[in-house]
Parts: C-alpha cells; sequence; structure tokens
C-alpha cells in the first residue's frame, strides 16, 4: 500500500507558517513500513482542494489531510471530502456532546461557529481527538481512505501515533519494517559521490540508496525494505560495504554523528587543545572548533584588518607581510599556536574574487592550514565567500583537515 497527505491551508502557501508535519508524518511513517509517495499543500480554496484530494485518493491507497477542520468559514476539509466521496455532512451527536461539556469546563459558551467542528462526512469514523476540540475522522470507498486530522501539530502527533497507524497497519496488513542507514562523507560533492556509487543506485532497487547534499558534507542514505529489522540490516550490509569501500576515508561517520563530533573525541582521546585564526569566515571557524572541542578549544581569533594579522603573527615569532595564498595561512597557523599555547593551530585565510553577492560557492580562494606538534598541513579550496553555506563550508573543511592530520590520513 502507498500513502499521501496533503497539507490543507492558505498560511502554508504564504510562508506564515512552515509545514512541519508532513516531514513529521514522513518520517513516523517510514518507522512503521508505510509507504509515503506524496506530499502536496493546497490553499483554502474549493476548487483547489477539491481538485487535488481527487487526484490524491485516485493514485493513493491511504490520503492523509491535516488543516481545515477547525471551526472558521474558511475550514472547508470535511466539506470537501463529503463532496468527493459523494456524502452529506452531518453532526455526529457524541462529538457535539463532547463539544459542549469540554467548554462548558473551560468556562466557555459553545457559540454555533463552533458547532461546526462536530460535522462530519456521514456514515465517517470518528478518531476521538484528547488534546483539542475538533474530531478526526475517516472516510472509505472502493478506491481508498481519506483521514482528517487537525493540523494543529500536537494534536495531529498523538492521533497519527494512537489512532491512524494503528489503523493503517492493520487494514493493510503493514508488516514490512523500513530501515535506514546514513553515512556521512566529507570533501567529495554531490557529484563526485555519484560518480563514484551512482551504480548503487535504482528507482526500485532494495536496498535503495540516494544522497542528500549539504554544503561541505553529503549524506549517503541506504534504506531497506523487509520484514524484519534484522533482514533489513542483512540487505543494507553488503551495499554499505561497498559504497564505504568505494567513498574511502572520505567517509566519516554514520547516523547522527557530526564532524564536530568526531573532532571533539580524537581531541579529547589525543588530550590536544586548538586555537583558530580566520578572517572572511567571520565566527564560523571558532564555532565549529568551539563544539567540538568544548573546553580544549583554547582561542578563536576574528581578524578584519591587516594591523591585526600582523600584530598576531609577530607574537607568534612570524615576520609580516605575507602574500595571500598558503603561505599566509600556514604563518598564522604557526602564530595562533604559539600565541594561545595550544598543541593544534588552526588558520583558515579567505580572498574572495571581486564584489560579490552570491551566498553560496562564492568566486574565490580559500586557504586552510594545521599546524601541530610535527609541522604544518595545508588545504586549498577554490571559492570564498561571506554567505552562511560558504562559512559553513570553509569551517567543515578545515574540521576535515584536522581529522586527517590527527587519523594520519593522506591530504
Amino acid at each position: 500500500m502507498n500513502a499521501e497527505i496533503i497539507a490543507i491551508g492558505t498560511e502554508l502557501l504564504l510562508g506564515q507558517i512552515v509545514d512541519t508535519n508532513s516531514a513529521w508524518i514522513g518520517q513516523r511513517f517510514a518507522d512503521n513500513g508505510i509507504d509515503l509517495h506524496y506530499t502536496s499543500t493546497v490553499g483554502d480554496s474549493r476548487t483547489r482542494m477539491l481538485d487535488t484530494l481527487k487526484r490524491a485518493h485516485g493514485r493513493s491507497h491511504v490520503v492523509i489531510t491535516t488543516g481545515g477542520i477547525g471551526p472558521t468559514q474558511d475550514d472547508l476539509t470535511r466539506e470537501i471530502v463529503a463532496q468527493l466521496m459523494g456524502r452529506e455532512v452531518v453532526v455526529d451527536p457524541d462529538s457535539l456532546v463532547e463539544l459542549k461539556e469540554r467548554f462548558q469546563k473551560r468556562g466557555f459558551i459553545l457559540t454555533k461557529n463552533n458547532e461546526k467542528q462536530a460535522e462530519i462526512p456521514e456514515g465517517a469514523r470518528i478518531f476521538r481527538n484528547p488534546n483539542g476540540t475538533a474530531p478526526a475522522f475517516m472516510v472509505e470507498d472502493d478506491a481508498g481512505v481519506i483521514i482528517s486530522l487537525p493540523g494543529v501539530p500536537f494534536e495531529m502527533k498523538w492521533l497519527i501515533d494512537n489512532e491512524v497507524i494503528p489503523f493503517i497497519k492493520d487494514k493493510f496488513n503493514v508488516t514490512d519494517v523500513i530501515q535506514y542507514r546514513v553515512l556521512k562523507v566529507v570533501d567529495l560533492g554531490e557529484s563526485n559521490v555519484d560518480h563514484l556509487i551512482g551504480h548503487l543506485m535504482s528507482d526500485d532497487g532494495n536496498p535503495g540508496v540516494g544522497t542528500m547534499a549539504h554544503p561541505g558534507q553529503v549524506d549517503v542514505r541506504i534504506a531497506a525494505r523487509a520484514s524484519s529489522e534484522a533482514e533489513a540490516e542483512e540487505l543494507i550490509g553488503p551495499v554499505e560495504a561497498e559504497a564505504r569501500e568505494l567513498l574511502g576515508d572520505n567517509v566519516f561517520g554514520a547516523e547522527d554523528d557530526t564532524l564536530e563530533g568526531v573532532i571533539g573525541g580524537l581531541i579529547v582521546d589525543k588530550g590536544l587543545t586548538v586555537a583558530t585564526y580566520e578572517d572572511l569566515a567571520g565566527g564560523a571557524i571558532a564555532d565549529a572548533f568551539q563544539k567540538a572541542a568544548g573546553t580544549a578549544f583554547v582561542e578563536g581569533n576574528i581578524v578584519n584588518s591587516n594591523e591585526a594579522l600582523e600584530r598576531l603573527a609577530s607574537s607568534g615569532g612570524e615576520t609580516p607581510p605575507f602574500a595571500d595564498g598558503p603561505e599566509r595561512a600556514a604563518a598564522l597557523s604557526r602564530a595562533v599556536r604559539v600565541v594561545s599555547g595550544a598543541t593544534l593551530g588552526v588558520a583558515v585565510h579567505a580572498v574572495e574574487e571581486g564584489d560579490q553577492r552570491t551566498e553560496n560557492l562564492g568566486r574565490g580562494e580559500t586557504y586552510i592550514a594545521v599546524t601541530d606538534a610535527d609541522g604544518t598541513h595545508t588545504r586549498h579550496v577554490r571559492s570564498a565567500g561571506r554567505g552562511v553555506p560558504d562559512r559553513r563550508r570553509a569551517a567543515l573543511s578545515s574540521l576535515s583537515l584536522v581529522r586527517r592530520v590527527l587519523m594520519g590520513l593522506n591530504e
């Protein structure tokens, strides 16, 4: 069987509210072996709602709607579902009694518009909503099932876990599980990852393999469907092993691992301390190493002038001026190590190309250097920018170089 989600509300289309419901439901469905094939968002329009719901009902066994079952005039879900399924909208007596009691306990009067929340498509199954006033409901015909839930997240989540998932698993005899393994990759772009492991990806493979790109990092997702977690793990194992072999030491972790966490473990295990220098990154490098090293992070230097740069370099025994490039980054990594007394000095020096407004992959050059007791190690990244993605990319690249130095890996 397959499922589909329709998030309802003009406020979602206007960006006034972000649809976190669909993502959360998708995660819970995956945890329970329920295949989610589509998600969509539609505003509070009768015509568009009916068209969207009709299309979904025609292609998916289960359609979940969130939102549009409240008391206001633009809460149209129950009416549109009833129209699609050829039902009348009727008042559910038990729901009306619950509404009245709930309002009385709170000292409120049940107004006529609030009575609307007790209305359901004729013949619908009610899912009681202990966290809110609007009951959820399910309507079924030969084509499939439509389940309408409130849009309020804490109401929706309780209903999904306690009513909807048990109902779906029982009705459609869903016994399979979907198991995931996520490999974390650094120093390779998404296209390079695809070049190395693209043959493992297939539209209908089991396990299925896909990638998720982030600035400076690529996640490789391996997902298997099976009758048990153990069987799914057996399917994932050989594919994971091949992916790890092809991606090599660019895989720094899996699942919830972060590069900061990996670096932090190495620094603690080796009893090291770290200090940083940066210019264009504007604090991103210091922030990353603070998260990684905790109390082993000695100091971070954010420098925005040649005078401050030369003062730091001179204090560390280096002789300015330095030309832009790896020599400057190397000198500054040595200087910051000496000045701070840290065992690791990290410098990230970036040079923008011209006046640019881009937020990602800015034109320019970034030079990274790490100095430890054994010498200085450098890296060259062919982009430089002030945008959040570029600063994050520089931070991950510097963390990765430190990882390679501490693990004795070739650059």
